[in-house]
């Protein structure tokens, strides 16, 4: 059996994806819908992993859009628990802003996301089994 701490660094997930014109506004910067849609995607796969459970998104934390994110860039999405509850898990999420043809890296975005473990019945259960 794992403890909690292993399953905390086994459940770290990250993402990739390039900036394209369809994922940008009028100011040719990451919509940032798009970004909250990327942030939720991966915070539930790091969820999901940690607990290997279903999971869902109960609420969202502030969303700190510290630097814009422009067309043509790559992001890298890093999705680590934070804190572990009863029925429930706070994922943070950083999205990492990288320069196409340079090595300039800088947290872009960041925010926390909190699920819950439930059942078939969409009822609340332990997030992970015999918490240590």
């Amino acid at each position: 059996m794992n403890t909690i701490e292993e399953l905390i660094q086994k459940s770290e997930t990250r993402i990739f994806k390039a900036v394209f014109p369809n994922t940008t506004n009028h100011y040719e910067t990451l919509f940032g819908g798009t970004a909250l849609q990327l942030m939720d995607e991966v915070s539930f796969i790091c969820a999901t992993r940690f607990s290997r459970k279903k999971v869902v998104t109960i609420s969202t934390g502030k969303i700190d859009f510290s630097i814009p994110i422009p067309e043509g860039t790559i992001i890298e999405l890093v999705a680590k628990i934070h804190e572990v509850g009863r029925t429930s898990c706070i994922v943070k999420v950083d999205i990492y802003k990288e320069e196409m043809y340079s090595y300039d890296r800088e947290i872009a975005v960041s925010g926390m996301f909190k699920f819950v473990a439930i059942d078939n019945d969409k009822q609340p259960i332990p997030i992970i089994d015999n918490q240590e």
